[in-house]
């Protein structure tokens, strides 16, 4: 694992980022979990859809183009919501809630990811 990082200014969004590319990996994504610990994120690969169904707690969900650009960002989504990345999205990055404004990410920001 390793981390993600705002290239526009050189913040790191997540120390630890877990990549889920199988189909149950990305399904299963967090849910169940009491929590996800700061600085801890998980990459959806390949994903244009995210849903929140049965977590426990609102993340950040970054979606992210096949350049790793910022395409749109979810700020604090709930629990049992359902939400689409729009054009062009690839890729979803799930964070603590908060995580995104805290850095000052925005769309067209491009993130540094693990190649997986």
């Amino acid at each position: 694992m390793v981390g993600a990082v705002n290239q526009k200014n050189d913040r790191q969004l997540a120390s630890e980022v877990r990549v889920a590319r199988s189909l149950w990996a990305r399904f299963v994504g967090l849910m169940g979990r009491q929590r996800l610990p700061e600085g801890h994120g998980v990459l959806l690969t390949p994903c244009t859809s995210v849903h929140t169904f049965f977590m426990r707690f609102p993340i950040d969900v970054i979606f992210l183009d096949r350049d790793s650009r910022v395409v749109k960002i979810i700020p604090a989504m709930k629990p049992w919501r359902t939400a689409l990345g729009g054009r062009g999205a690839r890729s979803a990055l799930e964070l603590e809630a908060g995580a995104a404004e805290a850095n000052g990410l925005e769309p067209g920001d491009v993130i540094a990811l693990p190649d997986g």
